[in-house]
């Protein structure tokens, strides 16, 4: 399916719904292989968190509003928006900004070869022109691009770079202060980073890991708790009974002292 063939597709009455965008080129697939092979994509959603009103997609189109002419209309590798509906995007299939009331605030775009001319001049100025605060490109080997790892900032409508350093060893950073997470090219693969611990964000395995190790603390608390009551009763049916047994004794005695 091309943008020249965006209809109307009622999911409720008034309601506009995008098209599905057109399928991949074979070489596209290193956009799966970086950000979804192996959960990056997934793995960022959790760290960002708040995903009643926090978007992190891939493959949607974003066009400013439902009237725009859709054979300019673009979809990028990875979208994020924060203080937005998931479910008018659902609804949608799609970013319509006028819907979302704010542009996105980060786009990512993985080099391939039948894309990277297009990723370096419509998209980026759509991205701007559509007013996406952060615009990076990740390329493993910067044949297609330019350069691994680059990001931009829109300021007063223009992008203009973000820093990006090389670290020892020669992987390359850059800080996104729309998510607050450093992106890294670690030799060929993309990685996000936790600038507050210094260290990879957590994956979903190690954060289920991570509650399920909560959890059993939690359980454990809980069997202790419940054990030492459990003893704080024996001990206190103890010193009833005791107690008990010395008036028991008390009684006796006065019994054999006041005699027949």
């Amino acid at each position: 399916m091309t943008a020249d063939t965006f209809t109307r597709i009622d999911r409720a009455p008034g309601r506009f719904r995008l098209p599905d965008p057109p399928q991949r080129e074979p070489d596209e697939m290193t956009q799966y292989d970086q950000l979804f092979k192996r959960g990056k994509s997934r793995d960022l959603a959790i760290h960002l968190g708040n995903s009643g009103t926090t978007l992190v997609e891939a493959d949607r189109w974003i066009v400013p509003d439902a009237s725009f002419d859709k054979r300019r209309a673009r979809y990028p590798d990875l979208l994020v928006a924060f203080d937005v509906s998931p479910a008018d995007y659902e609804a949608s299939n799609g970013y319509i900004v006028s819907e979302q009331g704010k542009p996105p605030d980060f786009v990512l775009e993985v080099a391939s070869e039948s894309t990277a001319e297009v990723d370096l001049n419509e998209k980026r100025d759509y991205y701007a022109m559509v007013g996406v605060l952060e615009y990076w490109r990740f390329d493993k080997t910067g044949e297609h691009y330019g350069a691994r790892l680059y990001g931009e900032r829109l300021v007063d409508g223009v992008y203009q770079p973000i820093p990006v350093d090389e670290l020892p060893g020669g992987d390359l950073q850059g800080h996104s202060a729309a998510l607050e997470v450093n992106l890294r090219c670690e030799g060929e693969e993309l990685a996000f980073y936790d600038p507050a611990t210094g260290g990879p964000i957590m994956t979903y395995e190690a954060q289920q890991a991570r509650a399920d190790a909560a959890e059993a603390q939690r359980d454990a608390e809980r069997q202790a708790r419940n054990a030492a009551e459990a003893r704080a009763a024996t001990a206190e049916a103890q010193r009833d009974a005791e107690q008990a047994r010395v008036r028991e004794l008390e009684e006796l005695l006065l019994r054999q002292q006041s005699g027949p």
